[in-house]
């Protein structure tokens, strides 16, 4: 009888072995690289080939979650963590600080926090327990007369990504440059000596980040 023609499936722990392979080469060029280094330098930092790479994640955006999601369930904790922070204000100022520490920390993480991430189930319960978090965060510290009634989510989502681009731009000269930046933001989030503000704000969800480049 002739051998069958079909290929052989991999072995369910070498496909797991080459998943985790994949996620640690992915996960260290994006912190050293960027988000947009080239997937033929992920399969080959990961010692496997560029097939196997796209069998396991078909996208580029597939992988950047696989990698990131731990990042977002951080984030929702973070929210956690500061609402149970009793003082509304420092509960705020932490969880700002908390974001910015991690994007800091990780260019692959920084470039996401100012792109779109896929749009999986996963992703989606996380990006709304983080929404949920911050809008009671919002709304607890304008109760409290420490935060400007007006701040929006979107607003806030300006802020992380503008301290995103100060991390980027001086992380090879003043590392903790973004610390002062993301102070003279906060200042502006004070409802003390608060001003009234020029333009209305975004309506939600009307903040639209560019996705990556599939390569």
């Amino acid at each position: 009888m002739a051998p069958s023609t079909e290929p052989t499936r991999p072995l369910r722990s070498d496909a797991q072995r080459n998943r985790e392979l994949l996620l640690g080469a992915a996960r260290e060029l994006f912190a050293e690289r960027g988000i947009d280094v080239a997937m033929a330098d992920i399969a080959r930092h990961a010692g496997v080939s560029n097939g196997t790479l796209y069998n396991r994640f078909p996208t580029r955006t597939d992988l950047i979650e696989a990698v990131f999601l731990d990042r977002l369930e951080r984030i929702v904790d973070l929210a956690g963590q500061a609402l149970a922070v009793a003082d509304p204000w420092q509960g705020f100022a932490s969880y700002l600080i908390g974001v910015c520490e991690l994007q800091a920390d990780d260019r692959g993480f920084n470039e996401v926090a100012a792109r779109n991430l896929a749009d999986s189930p996963a992703a989606r319960n996380l990006r709304a327990a983080a929404l949920t978090g911050v809008t009671e965060l919002l709304t607890r510290g304008a109760r409290a007369g420490v935060l400007r009634a007006d701040v929006t989510v979107e607003d806030l989502a300006f802020v992380i990504w503008g301290i995103s681009r100060t991390v980027e731009i001086t992380a090879g000269t003043a590392p903790r440059a973004w610390r002062r930046h993301l102070a003279l933001a906060m200042d502006g989030f004070r409802a003390e000596g608060a001003h009234p503000l020029p333009e209305p704000p975004l309506p939600p969800g009307g903040v639209h980040p560019a996705p990556p480049k599939e390569n």
